[in-house]
């Protein structure tokens, strides 16, 4: 095999739903048909033809995504089987064999193991905790040279929480048209930021860039499997090329819950919903870090589901993980899927009932083991 095991996707898939709390989740309770749609809407749906529809995305939907960034075009949409194909379809798309890619770390672990697969040369940039996960920018120039073709991105950022500044997204820009290398931006998490403030896009920044978006995170509608790839209308053409070896499509009633769901009163009905979750979920979790201040260490997030924490009990963080799972059948990330151990993530973004259940028993169970 020349890919390597997607550590955080596979962990998930094993035991997420082999346990009574699952607390690893770095979305959004996810709504339901019911929940999400009108009567009528919900007779268009029943009533859908199950064909295949446009394989690159419908043209309404397409519009529809593309009115969520400035001076974009259907054109330079490209609808996916979720974010995963589309970040599978990019870097197929932008990189050949030999290229560097230097990529944001923490970040959702795929766009690296892709690229390893590839045969390209993944290097990390770092956001740095001591400074409440800012990246490193003289480490990301460091790191450039002719070879490098992209910089990869997470923003807002996936574990940490943390929101790229203009002035900083205006540095990377800078940093990519030196070596005129591409900038790849997972943006799944735009919309989803504690403050309501929607974050900028990179897209229109430069002229080599490409985002991804979709509805599993901010939108909390997982169940959809619906992305898209935003960029320059050639590159994005030839992204459909590779999809057609991948998945094909999307499919048609995801097509049509999705441009409901984004239609503008509905997006701010959904992206409200979820916020209000986030800011109240992450109170608890403050509250219930103050019994472990002296042990449990962490840098509220701006943005995303998720608390990414830091500890030092004297426990790998994966045994930690697994005997919390096998134990007390709570399941919390460990950091080992990141590269980095001592440290925990915990979705924020369920139901507040079922968040706190997890949290009082976790709160014991660690008490109890580590005589805190």
């Amino acid at each position: 095999m020349n890919i390597k095991v997607f550590d955080l996707e596979r962990v998930q898939s094993l035991y997420e739903n082999t346990v009574d709390i699952n607390l690893t989740e770095s979305g959004f309770h996810p709504y339901s048909l019911k929940e999400l749609l009108s009567e009528e809407q919900l007779n268009m749906i029943t009533e859908t033809v199950l064909g295949y529809g446009q394989t690159n995305g419908t043209n309404e939907l397409r519009e529809t995504i593309a009115r969520l960034y400035d001076n974009c075009k259907e054109d330079q949409i490209m609808v996916t089987n979720g974010t995963c194909e589309a970040n599978f379809i990019a870097c197929h798309t932008l990189l050949k064999k030999g290229d560097e890619v230097v990529m944001m770390v923490p970040n959702y672990m795929q766009i690296w193991g892709v690229v390893e697969e590839m045969g390209c040369n993944p290097k990390a940039f770092h956001l740095r905790e001591e400074n409440h996960w800012a990246p490193d920018l003289e480490e990301l120039k460091s790191l450039m040279s002719p070879k490098t073709k992209m910089i990869a991105i997470c923003n807002p950022n996936n574990p940490t929480g943390y929101t790229l500044t203009t002035a900083e997204m205006k540095a990377i820009v800078d940093i990519a048209s030196v070596q005129d290398a591409w900038i790849y931006s997972d943006e799944v998490y735009r919309g989803a930021e504690l403050d309501g403030q929607e974050r900028p896009s990179f897209l229109g920044m430069y002229d080599k860039v490409v985002v991804n978006g979709g509805l599993s995170k901010a939108y909390a509608l997982p169940g959809l499997r619906l992305g898209w790839l935003a960029g320059p209308k050639e590159v994005i053409y030839d992204t459909w090329t590779y999809s057609d070896y991948t998945s094909i499509t999307a499919g048609i009633l995801s097509h049509k819950v999705a441009d409901i769901a984004l239609q503008p009163t509905m997006r701010m009905k959904i992206l409200e919903r979820n916020r209000s979750m986030l800011n109240e979920n992450l109170k608890e979790m403050e509250r219930w870090a103050q019994d472990f201040k002296e042990v449990i260490n962490y840098v509220p997030p701006q943005a995303g589901g998720m608390l990414f924490m830091n500890y030092n009990f004297p426990i790998n963080s994966t045994e930690l993980s697994d005997w919390l799972r096998l134990e007390k059948s709570v399941f919390i990330l460990a950091g080992d899927v990141f590269g980095m151990d001592h440290y925990f993530r915990i979705g924020i973004g369920s139901e507040k009932d079922y968040l706190c259940e997890g949290l009082d028993i976790m709160g014991k169970a660690l008490k109890e083991k580590f005589n805190l």
